[in-house]
């Protein structure tokens, strides 16, 4: 079974990306997103660990994994899996809520999970932007609902060293920042900037700061743009080092990638 991607950025305010995939052999590595993602599983079963612990998910369930908390996926069973995603805009969903969204990222909901599969049939259909809109109201009320019953009152923000430094990668993801640049600015030791960092989010800073480019590389790739300019503006160092980490990432190559797009587009909006 091939392994397929269609991708594209609809009109509709707090959705950033429209993600469905097929994968077989495809696993992702530990990696964050700044959006939420809001995922189901149309065939198959997924296995991953979120912030170190080990999850699973399959057809029924609603999957929402936080923003800037690590995770990584992979095909349960040989057969692969089939999957579409969602990603929000923390205006969606607060950040507040990531550590409710850490604790139980899988949802028993089929009311929910219908109604984001009748989202996704929407999105596909240029022009319904109105319906879209309320659908993904409804989603989100039903996402808080599970979420807001596990956040306890007054939870402060995480604070620290490793906040102050993802603050600076995500300051200028393509320009970057070098590790003793940071260490200046922030006062601190460089190693004890790693493992601060490490610890708090699970991965260390440049391969959070890999995921954060690829990220922007996908949504310019999703509006247009070619790969080689992609990869300047996105902050790699020429289109094959964009290629490297695109594919280790998502499994399929930019070029692919925009490819399932533009067909999208040809097709008329039917994924």
């Amino acid at each position: 079974m091939r392994e397929l991607v269609t991708a594209w950025q609809p009109a509709v305010p707090g959705v950033r990306e429209v993600f469905h995939a097929r994968f077989v052999a495809h696993a992702y590595p530990a990696h964050t997103h700044d959006a939420w993602t809001l995922l189901i599983v149309d065939d198959g079963a997924i296995t991953y660990d979120l912030e170190q612990h080990h999850h699973g998910t399959v057809g029924p369930m609603v999957t929402l994994l936080p923003p800037h908390v690590p995770h990584d996926g992979r095909a349960a069973t040989t057969h692969g899996f089939r999957k579409r995603v969602l990603y929000l805009d923390t205006t969606v969903l607060g950040t507040e809520l990531i550590g409710a969204a850490v604790d139980s990222p899988g949802l028993a909901d089929a009311l929910l999970r219908r109604r984001i599969a009748r989202l996704h049939e929407t999105l596909a259909s240029p022009g319904d932007v109105l319906e879209s809109e309320s659908r993904l109201a409804l989603i989100r009320d039903r996402l808080r609902a599970h979420l807001l019953p596990h956040v306890p009152a007054g939870t402060p923000a995480r604070r620290g060293l490793a906040d102050d430094l993802r603050a600076l990668l995500d300051r200028d993801t393509a320009a970057g920042v070098t590790l003793r640049d940071a260490a200046a600015e922030l006062h601190a030791h460089p190693s004890h900037l790693v493992r601060a960092f490490s610890r708090t989010f699970g991965l260390p800073p440049h391969r959070y700061l890999t995921g954060r480019r690829v990220d922007a590389a996908r949504r310019m790739l999703l509006a247009g743009r070619p790969a080689a300019e992609v990869a300047i503006a996105a902050g790699f160092h020429d289109q094959s080092h964009l290629s490297r980490h695109f594919t280790r990432v998502l499994g399929v190559t930019p070029g692919r990638y925009a490819a399932g797009s533009r067909s999208r587009a040809a097709s008329g909006g039917t994924p």
